[in-house]
């Protein structure tokens, strides 16, 4: 990502305070876990040829379809679910996409470069590109409300915005910190069952969950998710994807720690699975669940396409 930096280690005050409060509340441990998923499915390589990727950071799926933001070759890729390539689009349009979503019969894929949200059919046309009043800064992700309305992670603006579809921001929830409804480079926003959401709140290495009204719900990630990272059960490092199940469970992409963890709606640890990478780099960007509960992930080092299924 632009402008971000990378972490490589653990800090030593993170780890003594794992030690201290493991089996803590907050999403920190749960013995009762389901079972791992397990890879059944991968495909793609470095390139720019069809079915090549350079750097993948979104994805989206249809009943029949896999959408793949293709970041560094400008593009988005959409395959069937046996990792055929069906077309390309947006090369002529975009600069970096990033998480994207699916409404009605529109791909909605935030820029991270050009600050500002796209819209194509989903058979590749292009419809037009939607801006705030005041300005997006390096958008990472977005939800579309059954409404029409969006929820965007304007991840470089520190804030979560509800914008209508012509561009009016309807509310902002921003402030940088660790405090509830604080954010630090929030990357990406899920919608719940109830219309409440849920927020990848990136460096915080946590999510945040609000209700349908905008209203603060809890947050998980680590001990009482306040930034402090790990690669326990439950902790992150660098939430870069969030997906909401069909009952409701949460899928976060824990990038630095190469894995998708499963929650429940409350944040309470259910499983984790992922791939380890085969190049110098991580693995889980961004992640996707279909109508019939596979999850769908791409690996950025190793610029594939993964498909997961319960064991």
């Amino acid at each position: 990502m632009k402008k971000m930096g990378k972490r490589f280690a653990y800090s030593t005050l993170g780890l003594a305070i794992a030690l201290t409060l493991l089996g803590c509340a907050g999403g920190a441990i749960n013995w009762n876990q389901e079972p791992p998923y397990s890879r059944s499915l991968a495909w793609g390589e470095k390139g720019s040829g069809p079915g090549q990727f350079n750097d993948p950071t979104g994805i989206a799926v249809t009943a029949d379809e896999v959408y793949i933001a293709d970041a560094r070759n400008s593009r988005i890729q959409v395959f069937d679910k046996q990792g055929k390539f069906r077309r390309a689009f947006g090369g002529d349009i975009l600069g970096r996409p990033m998480n994207m979503d699916i409404a009605g019969n529109r791909l909605y894929v935030p820029d991270y470069f050009k600050d500002v949200i796209h819209v194509f059919t989903l058979a590749g046309e292009y419809c037009e590109a939607i801006k705030t009043d005041d300005g997006l800064t390096s958008p990472g992700g977005l939800a579309v409300r059954d409404d029409g309305t969006l929820l965007i992670a304007d991840t470089y603006g520190q804030r979560v915005v509800h914008l209508a579809p012509d561009g009016e921001v309807l509310r902002s929830w921003a402030g940088t910190g660790i405090g509830a409804g604080d954010f630090n480079y929030p990357t990406d926003i899920a919608i719940a069952p109830d219309g409440g959401f849920y927020v990848a709140d990136g460096y915080n290495d946590r999510i945040q969950q609000f209700d349908p009204d905008g209203e603060f719900v809890r947050k998980w990630g680590g001990p009482f998710a306040m930034n402090i990272y790990g690669p326990f059960k439950g902790w992150f490092t660098t939430v870069t994807s969030v997906a909401v199940g069909l009952e409701g469970s949460v899928y976060a992409a824990d990038f630095y720690n190469d894995r998708i963890q499963k929650f429940t709606a409350e944040g309470d640890y259910l499983t984790a699975f992922g791939s380890e990478p085969a190049n110098a780099g991580h693995t889980a960007m961004a992640v996707a669940v279909d109508n019939e509960g596979t999850v769908w992930s791409v690996n950025f080092a190793d610029n594939r396409v993964e498909k997961w299924q319960p064991d």
